[in-house]
């Protein structure tokens, strides 16, 4: 059976539906380790890729089943949700790309000031570090925050703040790589669904329409 057969595209549209699903664990799992590291959780954007990662899970399973079973309503809404997918999850990898070191020093900031003296205990002894940044406009904040401060590393602790950009930005960057990378296979899972969904059955009863 040459490759534009229905078998080959039916086995073409099967093994992408597994990769979108191991992409899919793949998105949860980095954002996730991402979230799992203090303050690094407020980011919206890698919410966003968690949410991505587990819509582009359930769309696979679906677009899965539908090619097994060529059945054609499955497919079509398949179809039209991948590509909304493709819309988000390219909208997001952009997004985690494009977010430079001043902007995520903005977030953290901003989060920083919004936890209570407890939670940002938790997060120093958690991280070993004490305060947040050491510059002029947060001097006093950062001195309030030393005197505080609880972890094993004192006197010599580094700030947190160093420690979460260098990790928001590992994992923003690897999120946005992976994201961007096969958001474009997302394209050709829509185009290979449309042509598998108008190709006819061998197998199939000639009189059945689905």
């Amino acid at each position: 059976m040459v490759c534009g057969g229905f078998t080959c595209s039916k086995n073409a549209l099967c093994s992408l539906n597994v990769v979108y699903m191991l992409v899919g664990l793949l998105l949860i799992g980095v954002a996730a380790w991402g979230k799992g590291f203090g303050i690094v959780s407020s980011i919206h954007i890698i919410g966003g890729v968690i949410a991505v990662g587990f819509f582009l899970l359930l769309i696979a399973i679906v677009g899965l089943i539908g090619a097994v079973h060529h059945h054609q309503v499955m497919l079509f809404f398949y179809m039209v949700i991948l590509f909304i997918v493709f819309l988000f999850q390219f909208g997001v990898s952009c997004s985690c790309l494009a977010m430079n070191p001043g902007q995520q020093k903005v977030v953290l900031n901003s989060t920083w000031g919004m936890m209570s003296n407890g939670t940002r205990g938790n997060l120093e002894t958690e991280l070993d570090c004490c305060g947040l940044f050491n510059n002029t406009e947060n001097h006093a904040q950062f001195e309030v925050d030393v005197s505080i401060c609880v972890a094993s590393c004192k006197p010599t602790c580094p700030t947190c703040g160093k420690k979460m950009l260098d990790h928001a930005s590992e994992a923003l960057r690897i999120l946005g790589g992976v994201g961007l990378f096969f958001s474009f296979t997302e394209i050709l899972g829509v185009w290979l669904a449309m042509r598998y969904r108008n190709q006819k059955d061998p197998r199939a009863n000639p009189s059945a329409f689905l």
